[in-house]
């Protein structure tokens, strides 16, 4: 795994407090998608961490809304402010986490950029931070 996990309680939750969650386990760090779908969701790109199921708890949920956006994936949005919250592959043991919807992003760093095939033709990722085309980053998500 690249850099460190971050393990502690941490909460996070969509612009008007509709939907609300709780970590208790270690996050990955933290990888933007640049896939279609990824940009077509959020407007750009979708950074996000990711946490072990059986770490990951929903406080509120008056607002989260589901959309199935490919055979393997959905996508957790409010439904009252928009924002982007989640993207679950039901195989996966993970959940992915927009990094943006954390209360506190101490200690994640985004690592790896992912299907950079499919940028915008107005951007290039100038981070610093490895990219690769499509979606194998090798990352794994701690236990």
């Amino acid at each position: 795994m690249t850099g460190q996990a971050v393990d502690a309680t941490r909460t996070g939750g969509c612009l008007c407090g509709a939907v609300r969650y709780a970590l208790s386990g270690p996050l990955r760090d933290v990888i933007a998608c640049h896939c279609r779908e990824c940009r077509r969701q959020t407007g750009h790109y979708l950074a996000a961490t990711a946490v072990k199921r059986r770490y990951f708890a929903l406080l509120r949920d008056d607002g989260l809304r589901w959309y199935q956006s490919s055979a393997i994936a959905r996508r957790g949005f409010c439904a009252a402010c928009g924002s982007t919250l989640f993207w679950d592959a039901p195989a996966y043991p993970h959940l992915a986490i927009a990094a943006g919807s954390l209360d506190d992003d101490a200690g994640l760093r985004l690592v790896v950029h992912i299907f950079v095939e499919e940028c915008g033709h107005y951007y290039t990722p100038g981070d610093g931070a490895r990219t690769v085309r499509g979606r194998d980053h090798g990352l794994a998500v701690p236990e």
